[in-house]
């Protein structure tokens, strides 16, 4: 397979599905291992799992021909090598190309989905340059101290690796105490007994190497040897292990080996080899024996199997839209059952019309079992989502010079994956804009008595039938009287005197519209608000804007759980028949014509002391009403959070399950229509878009 290939087979693409997930875990535990460095402190077990998720990556590429990704990770994974023998600091120029690496291989990857992956080549050489350069310095490394002075065996130190050589340095050079503990198990269950003791180890300081060794029983037990660094003095490293039948050796004084420079590694890397002696007769060692009345619990019994423990498949979305669109064609195949039921028992064939009524509840039970058992492979936690948020407010914020703590709330919240891909964008847009406009620098921050650090709080929550995603920051606010000014210089308004200030921070979803004032790689173009709220209408979910100047904006995006099937409320209007997800109902209410006012050319009414306008379909969609008596009218309440439209229509025709179907890029650009959908009558219908119809009235291409 060719490096520009787009993947056709199984294996390419379960590739690219596994490559993803190992390098947005990269890319997450990058994050983790920069707030550590802050701290002035990291954990060798973070750095070593980022170290084999590289490796994974590379062997992964290369093995499906993609040599240019596999060349990347290749050099990652020097850099990572590097860093965890102590050849180089974990600095500021080290985090930013480990960064970078982690986003050129999500670039790569986006680009091996779309064939466009030689155009990246450029980039790619670039950037192994860099990190080559990095890793040849000028300087030599200074040497560091040898660890004879902690006596261990010389058995023990020849096993070591090149790498835990290094550890059990850096160990000693933080003054910690060395201790070898020995174990034996029994041959049947010494996996079982081992981890628990590594586990114990590990909440107590750093397990630096684990050594087969020999024992007395070698028939039927086998024994280790495990080289651990810990801040526990002697009384208190024996305490914890007290429970166990292990052997603790103490080594001697702790070597002092300098911090100031990088340490040097060994050169040799010695396959670990059996333990032939003890520690040497004089008095750095000292064994330490602590009894134990029961070993480790472990079960002699328990059977050997070849089962997966995962119970877990990986399946395409498309897949599960296909079944989707047919579960779909059942739910319209019920629909025209119970219908030909309906009509069996009003023309007198009572009998066989009531056992089709009969089967056709009990297969809607059955179709409203499969519909929830679809929807529910369908969802997946917003907290996916997070994490590349994550990812971006870091990015940003290192590129702006800005401190940004991003606090994330109800990441276990559940939404359809496609609705979850399809908002990814608008979200990353909001975070990207509360960075660039709304969070102040650190020195404006302090001026205005703030913390010099900004806060964005991402949080999300299920409210009824949808989900609410909200993006809050502690910045400048969005300054009200700033956005009429430039609406005024841009002559899209003649007057802002009657402009409420909900109806001026609208004017920000306007193609084109930005106040920022000037351009910066992140924003200010005026690219970027307008796909927010059109992306977001596209999947039937509306977008808030709550702000307070000096103290910062608040984003809120609701959407519905699912589009895939959805309740529809199925109206008629002017002779045409319309559904609105049911979702984007708040009411519905009989139109007495005497409740009827204008204001400002505009019909209204009086809802519970609160004024609602009035959308006329035959208006917006432009259809003569000629010969038609509409007689009774009714008004459909819509809207979400606090804004309410109320659209007037001559009935309604209950409620029904569709599945909305996309109409095509022909009508893509058709105000107000979000998709088709079949009814059990066979007859196809449009679906409004509620979301969309509220923009356009808001302002002023409705009523």
């Amino acid at each position: 397979m060719s490096s520009s290939s787009v993947p056709s087979s199984d294996a390419a693409r379960d590739f690219l599905a596994e490559a993803e997930e190992i390098v947005e875990e990269l890319s997450t535990q990058l994050a983790d291992l920069a707030d550590m460095a802050e701290k002035g402190a990291w954990e060798p077990d973070l750095l070593n799992a980022i170290f084999r998720g590289a490796h994974s990556l590379k062997g992964l590429a290369g093995m499906f021909g993609f040599g240019m990704i596999a060349e990347v990770a290749h050099h990652a994974e020097n850099l990572l090598d590097w860093l965890r023998m102590g050849k180089v600091s974990l600095s500021t120029a080290v985090l930013e190309l480990l960064f970078s690496s982690a986003e050129l291989l999500t670039t790569l990857l986006r680009a091996c989905v779309d064939g466009t992956l030689d155009q990246h080549q450029a980039a790619a050489t670039a950037h192994a340059a860099t990190i080559n350069a990095y890793l040849n310095p000028a300087t030599p490394v200074a040497e560091a101290p040898l660890l004879e002075q902690l006596g261990l065996s010389e058995s023990l130190m020849g096993a070591l690796t090149e790498y835990e050589e290094h550890r059990l340095k850096e160990n000693c050079s933080k003054g910690r105490h060395i201790y070898v503990v020995h174990a034996s198990f029994e041959l049947t269950t010494f996996d079982q007994g081992l981890s628990q003791v590594t586990d114990i180890l590990k909440s107590c300081g750093e397990v630096i190497s684990t050594l087969p060794s020999v024992g007395e029983n070698l028939e039927t037990h086998i024994d280790f040897d495990l080289l651990v660094g810990s801040d526990r003095n002697e009384q208190e490293f024996t305490d914890l292990l007290k429970d166990l039948d292990v052997t603790i050796l103490v080594a001697g004084a702790t070597a002092a080996v300098s911090q100031s420079e990088p340490l040097p590694v060994s050169t040799a890397a010695v396959v670990p080899e059996a333990k032939t002696e003890e520690a040497s007769s004089d008095k750095a060692v000292i064994p330490v024996a602590v009894p134990v009345s029961e070993g480790v619990p472990v079960s002699p019994d328990e059977p050997l199997t070849a089962k997966s423990m995962s119970r877990t498949v990986r399946v395409d979305i498309g897949k599960l839209d296909e079944l989707m669109n047919i579960v779909g064609e059942l739910v319209l195949a019920h629909s025209s059952i119970s219908s030909i039921a309906n009509r069996m028992r009003a023309e007198g064939f009572s009998r066989m019309a009531i056992d089709l009524g009969k089967a056709a509840k009990g297969l809607e039970r059955r179709l409203t079992d499969l519909q929830k058992g679809v929807m529910d492979i369908r969802m997946i936690p917003v907290g996916q989502l997070y994490e590349k948020m994550s990812r971006i407010v870091r990015k940003i914020s290192r590129e702006q010079g800005k401190k940004i703590e991003l606090k994330m709330y109800g990441a276990e919240t559940e939404l359809d994956k496609l609705i979850v891909e399809d908002i990814a964008d608008p979200l990353m847009h909001i975070i990207r804009n509360a960075i660039d406009h709304g969070i102040e620098s650190p020195e404006r921050r302090l001026a205005a008595g703030k913390d010099e650090r900004g806060t964005v709080r991402l949080s999300s929550f299920q409210k009824g039938n949808h989900v609410v995603i909200e993006v809050e920051d502690d910045g400048g606010g969005i300054d009200i009287e700033k956005i009429k000014q430039k609406a005024l210089s841009k002559g899209l308004l003649q007057d802002v005197s009657s402009l409420s200030d909900r109806e001026a921070l609208d004017l920000i979803f306007l193609p084109g519209f930005s106040t920022a004032d000037k351009i910066t790689d992140v924003s200010g173009r005026g690219v970027g608000m307008d796909v927010v709220r059109n992306n977001i209408a596209a999947v039937s979910g509306m977008v808030d804007i709550e702000t307070r100047l000096g103290q910062g904006s608040r984003f809120t995006i609701v959407l519905p759980i699912t589009l895939a099937i959805i309740k529809a409320l199925i109206i008629f209007c002017a002779g045409r028949t319309y559904a609105i997800p049911i979702t984007s109902v708040v009411e519905s209410i009989i139109l007495e014509p005497s409740d009827i006012k204008t204001v400002e050319g505009k019909e209204v009414i009086n809802l519970r002391e609160q004024t609602l306008a009035l959308l006329r379909l035959e208006r917006l969609f432009k259809i003569d009403r000629v010969g038609i008596n509409p007689g009774d009218q009714y008004v459909v309440i819509v809207g979400s959070a606090e804004k309410r439209l109320g659209i007037v229509v001559d009935d309604l025709l209950g409620q029904q399950d569709i599945v909305i179907k996309p109409l095509g890029a022909a009508f893509k650009s058709l105000r107000g229509i979000s998709g088709a959908a079949d009814l059990g009558d066979q007859r196809t219908i449009l679906v409004m878009d509620a979301g969309g119809i509220i923009a356009e009235t808001m302002r002023g291409g409705g009523a």
